[in-house]
């Protein structure tokens, strides 16, 4: 069997039979780097340098997790849950039915909106999660909101955004990685709409959001109310000094991201974000310096987890690299369906589905396939639309659904704070099955038509 095929299988096996994710990881590189003939030695240096890639990363979440504690530390959340708990009120009568109706779909819709947002108008990706959503677990405990819901919310949003709209990231996927690889594989792309290529894989994407909504989560879902803030703070009333420097730290974190990102700078914008927000915390006194190591270690102790995950995600896909059975895989699939267009689209959406599964991003994906997939798709007389569709889809799919991937580790980040969001069974198969299942269809239908 192909190495990394067999990797990503044992991975994701070990993975829902509740072994923890790194250890998930680690088993599956193991395996993988034995199988391609790496040996011991070999694979467990390939995945030691490989985890060097995703030190600044996890740092980045810890930083982030700090700041998120100060953040709450203020009462500024705080107050934000408290105001939209007084609007829902306590007594069960038909008005305040209607307003907790109301109140679930506007919290639905802004938390699509900032997630959209997050991939263009204010690029952060899934800085936002840990900031917005832990304060709201009063209000989603009251509404009874099944948070696997708001996981496939936060997912759609920073996936499909990324995948169809050419601004901010998606500029990045869509132009300069989806277009520009497959121009370099020797197709022209002059004249190709990458919104008409990508518009009916989005479609898919819309239609497993609107089956979770309606359908699979729309039912209530007990949590327990568990208090988040640590115990100096439990009885803290926040000031209104204190509230207008989180919302000055907020934007300052924001903007620091925006404008490094904007300039091209190859510094780690989310780290330098978050060193900014936690030092006007520090300088205004809105943490008190002596009370500085509790908030910040447990800010750190709550992204812990996700920063450990990304770390040896960083290794299992050097592993992988180091391999060198990605290019076989992909090759071998596309030999053995190149007689039919519909049999080798879908392998083409399979292969690219395992891939990314693996490796974790849907960026680092289209390299590496859009080499084979270009002479394949021009071999069964795809249209260049068609091509583009393919392997614009093949790259995106496994985002959503990866024990490895940002997309599902940034909403467990935020929606596990409390301990009741499990990240395999909560984030990662949800997104799974509503997401990748109507994207390869989707995908397929693609290419057939364009």
């Amino acid at each position: 069997m192909n190495a990394v095929l067999l990797a990503v299988i044992i991975m994701l096996a070990l993975s829902a039979a509740r072994v923890h994710v790194v250890l998930a990881l680690f088993i599956g590189a193991l395996v993988g780097g034995l199988a391609g003939g790496l040996g011991l030695d070999g694979t467990m240096v390939a995945y030691q340098d490989g985890l060097s890639g995703g030190a600044m990363l996890a740092l980045s979440y810890a930083l982030l997790g700090a700041f998120a504690m100060a953040v709450s530390s203020s009462g500024l959340p705080q107050l934000l849950a408290n105001g939209i708990i007084s609007k829902v009120g306590s007594e069960s009568n038909e008005a305040n039915a209607r307003i907790e109706f109301t109140v679930r779909w506007l919290l639905l819709a802004g938390i699509l909106a900032m997630a959209i947002m997050s991939q263009n108008l204010i690029p952060v990706h899934i800085a936002f999660i840990p900031l917005i959503i832990p304060p709201l677990f009063a209000v989603f405990n009251r509404l009874k909101v099944d948070r696997r819901l708001i996981a496939c919310v936060l997912t759609f949003g920073l996936v499909t955004t990324y995948m169809f709209i050419p601004v901010g990231f998606g500029s990045i996927f869509l132009n300069d990685i989806l277009l520009g690889n497959i121009e370099l594989a020797g197709m022209s792309v002059a004249g190709i709409n990458v919104m008409k290529a990508m518009g009916i894989p989005a479609l898919g994407m819309v239609m497993g959001l609107l089956i979770a909504v309606f359908f699979t989560y729309r039912k209530p879902r007990d949590y327990r109310s568990i208090d988040l803030a640590p115990t100096d703070y439990e009885t803290k009333e926040p000031s209104r000094f204190n509230v207008i420097v989180a919302i000055i730290a907020i934007i300052a974190t924001f903007a620091v991201q925006v404008v490094m990102q904007s300039m091209g700078t190859e510094a780690n914008s989310l780290l330098v974000g978050a060193l900014v927000g936690l030092m006007i915390f520090m300088l205004t006194g809105a943490v008190k310096w002596r009370e500085a190591d509790d908030v910040f270690t447990a800010g750190m102790r709550m992204m812990a987890l996700i920063g450990f995950i990304m770390i040896s995600a960083q290794g299992f896909a050097a592993v992988m690299d180091a391999t060198g059975a990605v290019d076989p895989l992909v090759t071998v699939v596309a030999d053995l369906f190149a007689g039919n267009k519909g049999a080798a689209a879908i392998a083409m959406l399979v292969v690219g589905l395992i891939v990314t599964m693996g490796i974790g991003s849907s960026f680092s994906t289209l390299p590496i396939i859009a080499t084979i997939y270009v002479p394949l798709c021009l071999a069964l007389g795809f249209s260049p639309l068609a091509t583009v569709s393919i392997i614009g889809t093949a790259g995106a799919l496994g985002d959503a659904g990866s024990p490895a991937s940002d997309s599902t580790l940034g909403p467990t980040a935020g929606l596990n704070v409390d301990g009741q969001h499990d990240h395999i069974r909560d984030s990662v198969i949800p997104t799974f099955l509503h997401f990748n299942l109507p994207l390869l269809a989707a995908g397929w239908v693609a290419a057939m038509v364009l």
